[in-house]
């Protein structure tokens, strides 16, 4: 009953989305038996970019939430880095851990895509939270009203992730420049580092193809139901 042909698409996607998070954590193992020639901790080189680019009042803090929990959190000015990224001194931790010193410095400079996705926190989360029932309700009771407003607050949550590439692909990028920058890789380690921030924005990709398929397929729906 709920078969569409547009579920094929979306299996591969899931496929798609499994074999980018496993290269994620293959590549950040490989990457953390590469130590860095620098020496440095993850924690000292997200200090040292924050410094450089003003931002002492940007706290570190370890999280205790696991392996590639990293993040920055804008409301409270902080940047949350895992055990394995706080105290490595490997590329894999080097490079996740300017990443996030990344999106730092895009909030600090108001980076446009960044501010966007800020705005659509609230409709995302709201879109992401209602969106399942009112389609599958609307699928279930052939109502084809309730199926479009399901649509409607879906399209929100796909617009979220659809903008959250830019701004993973920019602190990326932002971070390796400033690695090599500083000095705290070489030109011959930034392959190395690459291969970890390129797996990571891979996983973005593939979450964004799933969710974009999804509401290409309720769009095909709501046009059936209209018929």
């Amino acid at each position: 009953m709920f078969f569409h042909p547009m579920d094929f698409l979306i299996i591969l996607a899931f496929i798609l989305a499994m074999w980018a998070q496993s290269r994620v954590q293959g590549n950040f193992r490989k990457g953390s038996k590469l130590s860095a020639s620098s020496g440095m901790t993850g924690v000292e080189v997200a200090r040292k970019i924050l410094d450089h680019e003003g931002l002492s009042d940007v706290r570190i803090e370890l999280t205790r939430r696991g392996a590639l929990s990293d993040h920055y959190d804008p409301t409270a000015k902080v940047v949350r880095l895992s055990e394995p990224v706080y105290r490595g001194n490997s590329l894999a931790s080097l490079a996740v851990a300017a990443h996030e010193v990344g999106h730092a410095i895009q909030h600090a400079n108001h980076y446009s895509m960044l501010v966007l996705r800020h705005k659509l926190v609230p409709f995302a989360n709201i879109g992401s939270q209602l969106a399942p029932f009112l389609l599958i309700g609307g699928i279930l009771l052939q109502w084809a009203n309730l199926i479009g407003i399901g649509i409607i607050l879906f399209a929100a949550a796909v617009l979220f992730q659809l903008v959250t590439l830019p701004v993973e692909f920019d602190a990326s990028r932002r971070a390796k420049d400033k690695l090599l920058e500083l000095g705290m890789i070489t030109n011959q380690e930034e392959k190395g580092v690459g291969k970890v921030l390129n797996a990571a924005a891979l996983t973005y990709v593939a979450s964004t193809l799933i969710a974009l398929l999804e509401l290409i397929k309720y769009i095909m729906i709501f046009r059936e139901r209209q018929h």
